[in-house]
């Protein structure tokens, strides 16, 4: 299978002419997108389904107090008087979360009417195999059920694997840590192969897996909290393999099928092009964080993916210089036109790319819009000069379970009440909306 390109339908592939032709550079009034280009939004089941039995779960019950304690020094004081949910230990609890496991057919409406032909979510491990070796057929049938709903609406499933949260068996193992999750993910990923044929086209293997290991095994903020430069190292080796196993895998059972990963990519710049220290640092941070584990993982991957969330001016010993004129509630400079660069250095592999996550935490839904078209701008800027991308997925659906932060930010296009579960379709959904009708930015 190494190597192996699959041909997409036509659908997918064909170009719209005018949307190349309309501009050269990004003050377009009016951007069109090829024909068969897909526009939806992603979630990730332990962010919004609920009442999961996970590695995250415990570690959160453990970590809740201590979250309270810290988020007085790691948060701003803007940012500690507009979320002072912050201090309250349940917001840092995932619980019952958005209710999604009960309510997916009403958020899939809510897709149909947001104009979305695609839709990015993940398969929990831990509800199929809560043991290893016993999978629910229970489970198996919901998430057959789950993928039906989307298919019934005309809406593209995009399906993650592993989306950082393990059943518990395999993180009392060591979870990546160990060489069985090699083995023992590519046995998931070939049943899932198996029991949704014909239903599923697009398969994720492995969310952010640079992610996992930055958060998890070198600032140590995630479980497991092992902060070890040589067993990130490791992550990193096992993670790509598994990745490999499961691409493998899952074209045993389909040939059909498209695969990938789930890849965040930072962009960096150097604060001082003219030293030989700046660039320095800009090379070794793309290494780690943009091409290693892609590097690892060539020849198994039928297109690439795309999320970004992060731009930073580098400084030899200071990794963050940014101006910060325009950020989000968590701070995150808001930076749309680095993703324009990302995919101009994806675009030398040579393989379709969709965009499988880009937002930000907005409660007040006042930069989104904004933040959406200028994106998208930058997207069109890319495809124009020759760029294959196929697809864009904005993070997120709905507000969720925002990991060790918790719910108090707010990514959703939709906003949720997690008091009544009540669903309330944001301002800048609606613009979204008219984007994914018409193919069309308007600008």
């Amino acid at each position: 299978m190494k190597n192996k390109k699959l041909k997409l339908s036509n659908e997918l592939v064909q170009k719209n002419a005018d949307g190349f032709n309309e501009s050269n550079n990004p003050e377009s009034k009016k951007l069109i997108f090829p024909s068969g280009f897909l526009w939806g939004a992603s979630t990730a089941a332990h962010q919004v389904e609920g009442n999961m039995k996970n590695n995250w779960t415990k570690w959160e019950k453990e970590n809740a107090e201590r979250l309270v304690k810290e988020a007085k020094t790691k948060w701003q004081p803007w940012q500690q008087k507009k979320f002072p949910e912050m201090f309250e230990p349940k917001n840092y609890i995932s619980g019952q979360a958005c209710d999604q496991y009960h309510r997916y057919e009403e958020d899939f409406d809510i897709v149909k009417k947001l104009n979305h032909n695609a839709h990015r979510f993940s398969i929990e491990w831990s509800r199929i195999e809560p043991e290893e070796g016993r999978f629910d057929e229970k489970e198996i049938k919901h998430y057959r059920k789950v993928i039906q709903a989307l298919r019934a609406r005309g809406i593209e499933p995009f399906v993650t694997l592993w989306h950082w949260t393990n059943p518990q068996w395999i993180e009392e193992m060591g979870g990546p840590t160990n060489k069985k999750f090699i083995f023992y993910f590519a046995r998931f990923a070939e049943l899932m192969a198996r029991e949704f044929f014909g239903l599923v086209n697009f398969w994720l293997t492995i969310n952010e897996p640079t992610s996992v290991i930055s958060a998890s095994y070198i600032s140590g903020i995630w479980p497991p909290q092992k902060r070890n430069p040589l067993i990130a190292l490791k992550v990193y080796k096992i993670l790509s393999q598994a990745h490999n196993q499961a691409y493998e895998t899952i074209h045993s059972v389909s040939q059909n099928v498209q695969v990938g990963f789930a890849n965040v990519l930072v962009y960096l710049n150097p604060v001082n092009k003219s030293s030989i220290l700046d660039r320095l640092t800009v090379k070794i941070g793309n290494y780690f964080a943009n091409r290693k584990f892609l590097n690892m993982t060539d020849g198994y991957n039928d297109f690439l993916t795309l999320q970004y969330y992060f731009h930073f001016d580098v400084a030899f010993l200071a990794t963050n210089n940014n101006k910060n004129e325009v950020v989000s509630d968590l701070g995150w400079e808001v930076y749309p036109e680095g993703i324009y660069h990302l995919l101009k250095n994806l675009g030398k592999y040579n393989l379709p790319i969709y965009i499988t996550e880009n937002g930000l935490a907005d409660a007040e839904d006042e930069k989104r819009e904004k933040f959406i078209k200028d994106s998208l701008l930058w997207t069109h800027r890319a495809i124009n000069e020759g760029i294959d991308v196929r697809g864009y997925f904005y993070w997120s659906l709905i507000d969720n379970f925002e990991w060790d932060k918790g719910f108090w930010p707010r990514f959703g296009l939709v906003e949720i009440n997690y008091k009544t579960q009540e669903r309330k379709i944001r301002s800048s959904a609606l613009e979204y909306a008219k984007i994914c009708q018409e193919n069309t930015v308007k600008i």
